[in-house]
């Protein structure tokens, strides 16, 4: 049977200190992990520093690269409500404003656990039809720490700036 999880947090935390506090912060299951992720580039349009702090703090022993943050910056040029869209009732109706406290419903799939020591888990965007996926490794440490991230694709634009909707 396949596992899906609801994981709440309190707000959007505001520093390193903040973020690193959270039960999630363990990184003992990958959904944990997962959901992090969503937290920490939602973090980016306010304070891209402690986005990228956040993110290599999941990443563990493997810190981006300057190419690895300049596609996250190349995605969030325009498109900043992206990473909200995962949080539950976060739709392009509402502009993307989610429900409170704020939720990620992260899934396995038939083939999350591939790869000996991965996991790709995914994650529901309010503006887009199919799912998208956040990948973990397993370390010596018994730590789930973010592998990679597909979670800045396109997705449907919010309805204020929908010329058409």
């Amino acid at each position: 049977m396949l596992r899906s999880e609801r994981i709440v947090f309190p707000g959007i935390p505001q520093s390193i200190e903040e973020f690193k506090m959270l039960p999630q912060a363990q990184m003992a299951t990958p959904f944990d992990t997962a959901a992090l992720t969503v937290l920490a580039l939602c973090v980016y349009p306010q304070n891209k520093a402690l986005s990228l702090e956040m993110l290599d703090f999941l990443r563990g022993p493997r810190p981006l690269n300057g190419v690895e943050k300049q596609f996250i910056a190349d995605r969030f040029m325009d498109k900043d409500y992206v990473p909200r869209s995962y949080f539950v009732g976060a739709v392009p109706a509402n502009d993307y404003t989610p429900a409170q406290p704020y939720t990620v419903v992260v899934s396995e799939e038939p083939y999350s656990y591939t790869g000996e020591g991965y996991a790709k888990l995914n994650l529901f965007s309010g503006g887009a039809d199919s799912p998208r996926q956040v990948k973990m490794r397993n370390a010596k440490d018994g730590k789930w720490y973010m592998w990679e991230q597909f979670l800045l694709g396109g997705i449907r634009q919010p309805e204020s700036s929908n010329p058409w909707a």
